[in-house]
């Protein structure tokens, strides 16, 4: 007999964790100040923030945590906490995979974990709940950048092999953690390639996008 829609047995609940920068001046988005100032740049971060934050809640897969730096007091922070819908928690000391290591070993839940950051402009709810359905049926999902890197690792299971010596913040970070995963054994879905905002070309890129949106 099918199982009518109104008493099948939900999907187990997947954590989604945030890794954020405070939209300060002079700290956020620094690649950007000379095309926007200090100001501007922190103003984009903070943005890039609120939509992440919405986007993750939007998605109503799981728990939702946003693991801040330099710390959660941040008015920006408080706010995105204000109605309880997600924890806040300050990132650890050491280098940004010891600190996504910590976010996704405490956040993660028994179906597994999301790990994303605010950078990605494309990164809406139909795209974390299609990756949390390929997380399902894989032990890990990447959602590749364009410039070498991620916006987004999903998780079965945590393991520290994909956070320790890779090349942060450089062309090399996706296809080092392809060859973890390779080592690890494990299968991993690759659904598509999306851009993240680093750099000015990529701000342009972004108001282009707005501007659309808006028509």
């Amino acid at each position: 007999m099918a199982t009518s829609p109104m008493t099948r047995n939900p999907e187990p609940p997947l954590a989604i964790a945030i890794m954020a920068k405070a939209p300060i001046a002079g700290l956020a988005k620094t690649r950007l100040i000379p095309l926007l100032g200090a100001d501007g740049a922190a103003e984009l971060q903070g943005w890039l923030l609120q939509r992440t934050v919405a986007t993750a809640l939007a998605a109503d897969l799981g728990p939702v945590s946003l693991w801040c730096t330099p710390d959660t007091s941040h008015p920006a922070f408080v706010d995105c906490g204000r109605d309880g819908r997600l924890s806040l928690h300050r990132q650890p000391e050491g280098d940004l995979g010891q600190r996504m290591l910590v976010a996704a070993q405490t956040s993660a839940t028994a179906a597994g974990v999301l790990l994303i950051g605010t950078d990605c402009p494309m990164l809406d709810a139909r795209r974390l709940r299609r990756a949390a359905a390929g997380l399902r049926e894989h032990d890990a999902v990447l959602l590749p950048a364009e410039d070498g890197g991620y916006v987004l690792l999903g998780l079965r299971q945590v393991a520290t092999e994909l956070f320790s010596d890779i090349s942060w913040s450089t062309d090399q970070v996706l296809t080092q953690t392809r060859h973890r995963l390779s080592v690890l054994g494990w299968r991993w879905k690759e659904p598509e390639t999306l851009w993240d905002i680093d750099h000015p070309a990529d701000y342009l890129r972004l108001q282009a996008m707005r501007a659309t949106d808006k028509r």
